[in-house]
């Protein structure tokens, strides 16, 4: 499985941004559970959102409520809206596929398959 990220860039606090991650691979399929990790300077990788193949979505606390993830399934690709962004959203965001969901699903060694990061910078 590959996942190919788009999106990220330079936006202002309190701004949107929106990224995609589109996989592909004879082996992947809807069922797959999709994510997004980042990760910042000098920090580790960091559990962001989650999308299981049944529509349900958790989030990290620090995004509830600003950003939403979502997929379409026809495109085999994940979302990521990103709200009311703030400097501390600065980092390097990930897409992660894994076949299975797990209850560690904060845990990115749960994870399959991880796409390029890209980089969202918000500035203050």
């Amino acid at each position: 499985v590959q996942l190919q990220p788009f999106g990220g860039g330079l936006v202002q606090t309190g701004g949107s941004l929106r990224l995609s991650c589109t996989a592909s691979g004879r082996i992947y399929n809807s069922n797959y559970v999709m994510a997004w990790f980042r990760q910042a300077p000098g920090k580790e990788r960091e559990f962001v959102a989650i999308s299981r193949s049944g529509g349900n979505t958790l989030y990290a606390d620090s995004v509830k409520g600003r950003f939403t993830i979502s997929r379409d399934n026809a495109k085999n690709t994940v979302y990521l809206q990103m709200n009311s962004l703030k400097p501390e959203d600065t980092a390097v965001y990930y897409c992660a596929a894994s076949r299975y969901y797990s209850r560690d699903y904060s845990d990115a060694t749960r994870y399959d398959y991880w796409g390029q990061g890209t980089q969202v910078t918000v500035s203050s």
